[in-house]
């Protein structure tokens, strides 16, 4: 496992991370598979664990607190996320601080974030959703500030909504924020045009996720493709994305070499890219944390290579289902 410095916090993080939301909330989740998955990532050298108050309402913390204390002898960094106050997911514009965010809402979840974990502080608590204008309304800013200072939470962070990685450049340009997690894969490169930079510049980490395309570029996703009633999946693959995830997907299986699979090259094009802190595939079996964090071990991809993954880019904007 190959480790990269989380911005200006200078931790030393598996570029491989864990997402924890399949082990949360999708249906099929299993509690002793995924304690099992859990274990077997920090012995491949996974550290760096990505979680939410949302998945599973505690479920998914709880399982993280259970790993904590089990392997007392590692640091192993720990990231959850707080629920905006109306529960909408993504936000939308003219959504107010007091809609999502108030201070008192804030307190409120990390403190119950760390009730479920059963720790007495997380390294890094992230907004769930991110309106850009919230920077005006300091609010927020002073609350995070007290709770580092109390020692609750070390870092602060803000997950991005689908498809507007422009929609929290302002709080990175700002110094508000020390992590910014965003989707970024093979088919959505735009975080490269603005976002990246501007942590470059300002030394903010960077956390890749649905580096998978949720599910799609991993070629298991078919036309036919369907899932238990109750599972999100059957909103997010409605008609008008299923067909043309997967003609995509096909099209980008038919254009890999010999011997690249594409969920190997779907997360080896991640790591590619410098700014990248570490990508957080979602993982609920021995099988898929094996084969993930082997691919920190891969060298690194030719130009030529590159090049033709980054002609399938996909330039997409958020719709009624892409929550």
């Amino acid at each position: 496992m190959r480790y990269r410095r989380f911005g200006r916090t200078g931790w030393e993080v598996s570029e491989i991370g864990y997402g924890m939301w399949g082990m949360g909330g999708w249906t099929g989740s299993d509690d002793e598979l995924s304690v099992a998955a859990l274990h077997r990532a920090v012995e491949l050298g996974c550290n760096f664990f990505d979680t939410a108050y949302a998945y599973g309402e505690g479920r998914s913390e709880r399982l993280l607190g259970e790993l904590l204390r089990s392997h007392p002898e590692k640091r192993l960094y720990t990231a959850s996320k707080i629920p905006p106050k109306n529960r909408k997911w993504p936000s939308r514009r003219g959504f107010a601080l007091d809609d999502c965010f108030p201070p008192d809402h804030i307190r409120k979840c990390v403190e119950g974030s760390l009730e479920h974990a059963g720790v007495g502080s997380f390294d890094l608590m992230q907004f769930h959703v991110w309106e850009d204008d919230w920077i005006e309304d300091d609010r927020w800013v002073h609350v995070m500030d007290d709770l580092k200072r109390e020692g609750i939470i070390r870092a602060v962070g803000i997950s991005l909504n689908r498809w507007e990685p422009w929609n929290g450049i302002r709080a990175v340009r700002a110094g508000l924020v020390d992590a910014v997690q965003v989707i970024y894969n093979l088919f959505d490169q735009a975080p490269e045009d603005e976002l990246f930079p501007a942590c470059r510049e300002m030394d903010v980490a960077v956390i890749a996720r649905v580096p998978f395309d949720e599910g799609t570029l991993t070629g298991t996703i078919t036309r036919e493709s369907t899932w238990p009633a109750g599972d999100w999946r059957n909103l997010y693959f409605v008609p008008e994305n299923l067909i043309p995830s997967v003609e995509r997907a096909e099209r980008l299986a038919a254009d890999l070499p010999v011997g690249l699979s594409m969920p190997d090259a779907a997360l080896r094009f991640i790591l590619e890219e410098e700014s990248v802190s570490t990508v957080i595939p979602g993982m609920r079996s021995l099988r898929h944390v094996e084969s993930n964090c082997a691919t920190s071990d891969e060298p690194a991809l030719t130009d030529d290579v590159v090049e033709m993954l980054r002609g399938h880019r996909w330039n997409r904007v958020p719709t009624p289902w892409s929550f």
